[in-house]
């Protein structure tokens, strides 16, 4: 009985970790460029945001900030750019997508 719980243990173990190392795992994400606070009035300070439709739902990732997105945000606030892609990592943060850029273009 021990061995089980023991076996079923690691096993629960293992997919916790799994699911932490698939989290970091880079993507491209496709869509409208644009400032969170300037188009979208949904947050305080301007901070870059990209919605992305598919299958009719449409995703508004939030830029993290760091240098990458810092340099790209002249080009997004107070204008849409409608075709922004995106490299970078994703994690869910109070409920809102927000995207780590590692390249923008």
């Amino acid at each position: 009985m021990k061995k089980q719980l023991s076996l079923a243990l690691a096993a629960a173990v293992s997919l916790s970790v799994a699911s932490v190392f698939a989290a970091d795992k880079e993507q491209t994400i496709t869509g409208k460029g644009m400032c969170a606070k300037c188009e979208l009035k949904e947050t305080a300070k301007c901070q870059n945001a990209i919605q992305v439709t598919a299958s009719g739902k449409t995703t508004t990732y939030y830029l993290a900030d760091n240098a990458v997105s810092k340099a790209f945000h002249s080009k997004v606030c107070q204008a849409v750019v409608e075709k922004v892609t995106a490299t970078g990592t994703v994690k869910t943060e109070a409920g809102k997508q927000v995207f780590t850029p590692s390249k923008i273009q």
